[in-house]
């Protein structure tokens, strides 16, 4: 069917809706969209468009603006997040966690405290996930502790398919055999594989903005925020740091994504400790 010259203009994105819909991810969420990524922006807000009645895309700015679009600014930070995320990616992050991690946690739960690991922008929960099984096989017995795996992401309908623990068995072939045999569970639809309790148990999630107030009271033993502030400026991104400091007790550990470094500005907070590994440094003024 033919579609008529207003219907076609819905659904072009001009250059001021850009700009303003680019100017309210920065500022609701960190994002930065350069005018390179407007077809991608279009392509991906064309379904919030219709689900909201909003015959085009500077109305729909309108509304995103205004008072009655707050639940809509969640939805639309949604459509434009990426979520790309695999069982064990970054293998050698698991390393040090078995290796170099392991080692202090099994102490502390000795001494009766608590663990607790945070993966900051979980996604779909492949790497909260990770963690668990990682920390399971190596030591079941820390599952006895208090120990805790915190996945947030800003991303509400993303956080939904953590909670559910279905994948698909694409998805899971990045867990080893091994582990695949002892912490996945055929989930009744053909080629889907939802992990097991004992892993899900320890596992929590919750949404979280970065850029916004984080409600945590205490401090993480390791910090897991890969392939995240790739997606911020240098300013979002130094302004993150201190925070995350303040989160780690002396020696935690932080983990970025392959392409990210901590600034320059930040590194008396943090010492390299691997690749793309850091540790917070004791001397630092929290």
């Amino acid at each position: 069917m033919t579609r008529t010259a207003s219907e076609s203009s819905a659904t072009v994105m001009d250059s001021k809706s850009f700009a303003a819909i680019a100017e309210m991810a920065k500022k609701e969420a960190g994002l930065v969209l350069p005018e390179g990524k407007m077809t991608m922006v279009q392509s991906r807000l064309r379904k919030r468009l219709m689900a909201t009645g909003q015959p085009n895309y500077e109305s729909y700015c309108r509304f995103v603006a205004s008072a009655a679009g707050d639940e809509e600014r969640r939805q639309m930070i949604s459509a434009l997040t990426t979520n790309v995320s695999h069982f064990f990616r970054e293998s050698h992050h698991f390393d040090i966690l078995r290796e170099k991690v392991l080692p202090v946690l099994q102490q502390k739960a000795r001494n009766g405290q608590k663990i607790r690991i945070w993966s900051a922008g979980c996604s779909s929960g492949q790497e909260p996930y990770s963690i668990s099984m990682c920390l399971h096989q190596a030591a079941p017995d820390l599952f006895t502790r208090d120990i805790l795996i915190l996945g947030t992401d800003i991303d509400p309908v993303i956080l939904d398919k953590a909670q559910a623990a279905t994948y698909s068995e694409q998805q899971v072939s990045g867990i080893p055999a091994e582990m695949r045999k002892s912490y996945l569970e055929r989930d009744g639809a053909a080629g889907q594989y939802r992990v097991s309790e004992q892993i899900r148990r320890i596992v929590r999630f919750r949404e979280l903005n970065l850029l916004r107030d984080w409600p945590m009271k205490g401090q993480f033993d390791a910090i897991f925020c890969r392939n995240v502030v790739i997606y911020f400026d240098a300013a979002t991104q130094a302004s993150l740091w201190p925070r995350f400091r303040q989160r780690l007790g002396d020696g935690g550990w932080i983990f970025l994504g392959h392409s990210e470094r901590i600034s320059d500005s930040a590194m008396t907070l943090f010492d390299p400790n691997g690749m793309t590994a850091y540790r917070a440094a004791a001397s630092a003024t929290r």
